[in-house]
């Protein structure tokens, strides 16, 4: 092989060599490949590779070619300075770039970079996010200089001359807007590189700051506080915005339940339902969210018992007023009640279970509305005897309570159609002893049924064990105390008899009295009786808890009752034991309410009429007898009697005299009859006027000389008393007639 052949192959071995270990690279300083008119930029040309280390003997050579795409030409012939420099850039710089590296007679080309120079300064472009912006939520502002990049960016607000608010790399800021005045104008500017250069400023953005609204978490019912089984819905409304512009969350004591819906419903509660609930609201359009609402506190409870509340006397007399009340206890708000009497199976009744037994109910139909709490009976009636209960309902579909606890009802008529028959006749008896209750009716007994309430059911069958002879007859030989209740008679129809209240104890002591209401006046006696021999022990009674007699006989008896004696009575024997109460009835009887009432207007009257009739005649009376007196009215005492046509001088002149009071005696009476005239009868007397010289004389010195006035002298007046006069002596007045009698030398007044 020739030399010069051998040669060239090493120098191109060389330089093969020299591109695979020092390949040249051309970097951008800042790294901007899209600069704008008047920025200042720099291209490196450099070599990379393990070994490569800076050679002050390498050489470089720029070259371009143009955006407008040609040949590449070179710029910048062979240099030793690595960095070609582009201060106050224009648009003509803009072109693709290469770099070569020369050294030790190798040769190395660069990677191109294409650099594009725009016209005019940059605006950029300043956006936000939302539009209006609730308080408590955050709002971002983004400044847009579009794919180039190195900037750092400064934000105003209000106005372009003041401190930027904010500075960062990131083209985007948010603002907290905790108040409506964090609102106003948002401008945003950029600038890059050494030396800085500016952009424009942007322009501005008006951000609206408005109050967030707040969330409402509403119950659709009425009531938070639910009873397990029950339904509740919960509502959320954003104040004063549309329904349609909002999603949903629900949280439960503050930890999120992912529930997305507007309305939130429990359909059957638990215990573990209780809570607090609250909402809030996300706008669809930006993900605004609403403030958050206030809890509403949800309590779940066990199923409620509502509580009948009743008279606390049971028997009622017909014509009476009774109210029930039904009552939810710890929830009063949106109930419903109804009212149900206990009576015999039928397939169509509601039932409950009590104590493993169940009890049939009949709606009371004059209750089916009942939107109170109350029901009440007015006037009752014997129909009325049964025994109440009351359930109450709310919502829809329609939650029920249990069923309260029972309320007897006893009313006892005046005039019953029918009456239970007890033998023996008494409301306590001794178990084991025999019993034996039937129905009566004046007429024809057929068609009634004894009828038996015991706890909580209305039986139409004879208590087992007993012996039914018809069905209006039940009697048991030896009774236990499973036998007590209250039994009446009841027809096809419904009629019903009075209520007997049946205890059968199994203790040493009862107290016997009426199973029927005793009649007011009637006598009422009471036997507090002992299991044993002698049956008769000495007790203490008691009505209504306060002890009224102690008996050593064993027996209380009320000679004529009336309605205070109504009540409840016991017995109780220090040694031997106490009896069970009963209730005894006091049953006034309209006949005789009514006789007694007219008795009573009718002696007021009487008495009236008689004292106005005696009254008139004896004034009468006395009347006549004045104007029969020939002679003038007697005075009283202190006052003078004148005669109208003359005065006393004339009087005198003419012969008068002074008048003189003598004993007056009383008539003697003739007939038997007078002596009971009684105390306002009139005594009458017959007085004698005498006359004496020496009086005259007298009054004549008295006077001087003149004619004497005329004197009276009064004397006792005695009054001759009969039988049955007695009484009448100290108020009874006694008249006197007076009588003039001419006396010699004057004249008759």
């Amino acid at each position: 092989m020739r030399p010069s052949l051998l040669l060239l192959l090493l120098l191109m071995g060389a330089e093969i060599a020299f591109g695979d270990t020092h390949k040249a690279v051309l970097t951008l300083e800042p790294n901007w490949t899209q600069i704008f008119v008047g920025e200042t930029i720099s291209l490196t040309c450099s070599t990379e590779g393990e070994d490569a280390d800076e050679d002050d003997e390498a050489y470089y050579c720029w070259y371009k070619t143009d955006k407008e795409g040609g040949e590449a030409r070179e710029i910048v012939q062979w240099t030793k300075d690595k960095s070609h420099t582009i201060s106050s850039s224009v648009e003509t710089d803009s072109g693709t770039y290469t770099c070569k590296i020369s050294n030790d007679g190798s040769y190395s080309k660069s990677n191109a970079i294409s650099l594009t120079v725009k016209e005019g300064i940059p605006r950029p472009v300043l956006s936000s996010d939302r539009e209006p912006v609730f308080t408590g939520n955050t709002v971002t502002l983004r400044c847009d200089m579009g794919q180039s990049t190195g900037w750092r960016f400064y934000w105003y607000r209000n106005t372009q001359t003041s401190d930027p608010v904010a500075q960062a790399d990131g083209n985007s800021y948010s603002i907290i807007s905790d108040k409506v005045s964090d609102g106003g104008q948002y401008w945003c500017r950029a600038r890059r590189g050494d030396p800085v250069y500016h952009t424009q400023y942007s322009d501005a953005v008006e951000i609206k700051v408005t109050v967030n609204p707040k969330a409402v978490a509403t119950p659709l019912s009425n009531w938070t506080n639910i009873f397990i089984g029950e339904t509740l819905a919960l509502r959320c409304d954003i104040q004063g915005e549309e329904h349609n512009d909002w999603q949903y969350s629900w949280d439960k004591n503050r930890t999120s339940l992912e529930y997305q819906w507007q309305n939130y419903t429990i359909y059957f509660a638990l215990e573990s339902h209780s809570g607090d609930y609250s909402c809030r609201g996300t706008q669809r359009r930006d993900s605004q969210t609403s403030e958050i609402s206030e809890a509403v506190r949800v309590t779940v409870s066990e199923k409620p018992n509502p509580v009948l509340r009743g008279p606390s006397q049971t028997w009622l007399t017909e014509g009476d007023s009774v109210t029930l009340s039904c009552e939810v206890r710890g929830s009063t708000t949106g109930w419903r009640f109804h009212w149900y009497k206990t009576a015999p199976y039928s397939p169509e009744l509601v039932y409950v279970l009590h104590e493993n037994r169940r009890y049939y109910l009949q709606l009371v139909s004059d209750s089916i509305s009942g939107a109170g709490g109350s029901y009440t009976l007015s006037p009752a009636a014997l129909r009325h005897t049964g025994v109440y209960v009351c359930r109450a309902e709310r919502g829809e579909p329609a939650y029920h309570t249990e069923f309260s606890q029972p309320q007897p009802l006893w009313v006892t008529g005046l005039s019953p159609p029918s009456s239970v028959v007890v033998s023996p006749n008494t409301t306590q008896h001794f178990t084991l002893d025999s019993l034996s209750l039937s129905c009566e009716r004046s007429g024809n007994s057929t068609g009634w049924r004894l009828m038996w309430f015991s706890k909580w059911t209305v039986r139409d069958l004879c208590p087992s064990a007993w012996t039914s002879e018809t069905g209006s007859t039940c009697s048991r030989r030896s009774a236990s105390s499973s036998d007590g209740g209250v039994y009446w008679c009841q027809s096809e129809s419904g009629e019903k008899s009075n209520p007997v209240n049946i205890t059968v104890h199994n203790g040493d002591v009862i107290l016997e009295s009426p199973t029927h209401p005793v009649t007011e006046g009637d006598p009422l006696t009471l036997r507090c009786r002992y299991r044993y021999k002698p049956s008769n022990i000495s007790a203490d009674f008691y009505k209504d808890g306060t002890l009224l007699q102690t008996s050593t006989t064993g027996e209380m008896t009320i000679p004529a009752v009336s309605e205070s004696h109504e009540g409840v009575y016991r017995c109780r024997n220090p040694e031997k034991g106490e009896s069970p109460e009963s209730w005894v009835t006091v049953r006034v009887s309209v006949s005789d309410s009514g006789y007694s009432k007219l008795a009573v207007v009718g002696a007021v009257v009487g008495v009236m009429i008689i004292f106005i009739i005696g009254t008139t005649l004896s004034l009468m009376y006395c009347f006549k007898k004045k104007k029969a007196s020939p002679g003038p009215q007697t005075p009283l005492p202190g006052q003078q009697q004148q005669n109208p046509s003359h005065s006393p001088d004339q009087s005198l002149s003419a012969g008068h005299e002074a008048s003189v009071y003598d004993a007056i005696n009383t008539a003697e009476r003739y007939e038997e009859d007078d002596a009971t005239a009684g105390p306002s009868d009139v005594t009458y007397s017959t007085i004698d006027q005498k006359s004496t010289s020496e009086n005259v004389k007298r009054k004549k010195q008295k006077r001087g000389g003149g004619q004497p006035e005329p004197e009276i002298f009064y004397s006792e007046l005695k009054a001759v008393k009969t039988a049955g006069e007695e009484e009448a002596e100290q108020s009874e007045p006694t008249y006197a007639q007076v009588i003039g009698k001419k006396v010699k030398g004057t004249e008759r007044v």
